[in-house]
């Protein structure tokens, strides 16, 4: 299975790196004529797709969330004290050090909520980033984790389990409220992840944004203005991390808004319940292209060719 052994202090927290490479040079995007010719007219995500591995560089995120790569990624144990990895086929438990770290420190805080061990940790990154053969557009630079909203009270789960067992719904009304399975244990954790001063957003539903905001009284609110409302983020909610400090290369999305948002997701909430009628000038969606070599980062290429 090509399984990552993974020294004791990762496991800790306490990720530490020794890269053969030091980090590729600076570069802006590509153009064809640059790109050596094994990898022209190949889509991106195959080539990250084939990837089993990190790359021997220190670590760096490179590009955009969406159009971006990820230099000596570090992998996720499969399991430790306060969490799992799931969905281990996909081979996408990498990440930048930094989101390592503080997924492991969220664990730990889960892990004192009633009921909860810790967390079950869905999609992070491929190897080395880039584009993915299946379900995502972001995720590319190892600064975006996904965490299930079903409890982790089992941390035995096998490998077998682990492709098997899928998350639990937290919404009803198509996502305006949140349902009787959602706890003070939910709000507690995704509060923990949005007060880490590394996190620039956090994705989950409307109606959890909302709840979120009702329950939360007095106090500091601030947090409440990184979680956002988005579709689809019923089963999990997803934590983007902010570019590291000092970090050339990596291109940081803009700051939320001012203010706790809670307003917005009323709208959010509203609009689901009443939804507006269509524009009929609105312009028709574009289908996306499959993004090359030639849209990321020149970065991407040395970390592609890397051991």
């Amino acid at each position: 299975m090509g399984r990552i052994i993974v020294i004791s202090a990762l496991v800790l927290g306490l990720a530490s790196c020794t890269p053969s490479k030091p980090e590729p040079e600076p570069a802006g995007i590509l153009s064809s004529q640059s790109i050596p010719a094994a990898m022209q007219g190949v889509q991106a995500k195959r080539l990250f797709g084939a990837e089993a591995r990190g790359s021997e560089h220190s670590p760096a995120a490179y590009g955009s969330y969406a159009k971006g790569c990820l230099a000596g990624g570090v992998a996720l144990p499969e399991t430790g004290p306060t969490w799992q990895a799931m969905r281990l086929s996909r081979n996408r438990n990498w990440g930048h050090p930094e989101t390592i770290d503080l997924v492991q420190k969220l664990s730990r805080v889960a892990a004192q909520q009633p009921g909860w061990s810790g967390l079950y940790v869905g999609d992070i990154s491929q190897p080395r980033g880039g584009p993915m053969l299946t379900g995502h557009a972001s995720h590319q630079m190892g600064l975006d984790a996904d965490i299930w909203l079903r409890p982790a009270d089992n941390l035995n789960l096998t490998a077998v389990q682990r492709e098997n067992i899928s998350s639990i719904s937290m919404q009803r009304a198509n996502g305006a409220y949140t349902n009787s399975s959602w706890t003070r244990a939910h709000h507690e954790i995704v509060k923990a992840a949005a007060k880490d001063p590394r996190t620039a957003r956090i994705f989950i539903f409307a109606g959890a944004k909302v709840q979120m905001c009702r329950n939360e009284q007095g106090g500091d609110r601030a947090w409440l203005g990184k979680v956002r409302p988005w579709y689809g983020h019923h089963y999990h909610f997803h934590v983007r991390l902010n570019c590291p400090s000092g970090a050339r290369g990596c291109v940081p999305q803009d700051a939320p808004p001012p203010g706790d948002g809670c307003a917005e997701a009323e709208q959010w909430v509203r609009n689901i319940l009443n939804p507006p009628p269509p524009d009929p000038n609105a312009p028709k969606p574009v289908p996306k292209r499959e993004l090359t070599m030639a849209d990321l980062p020149g970065q991407c290429v040395s970390v592609l060719q890397a051991d």
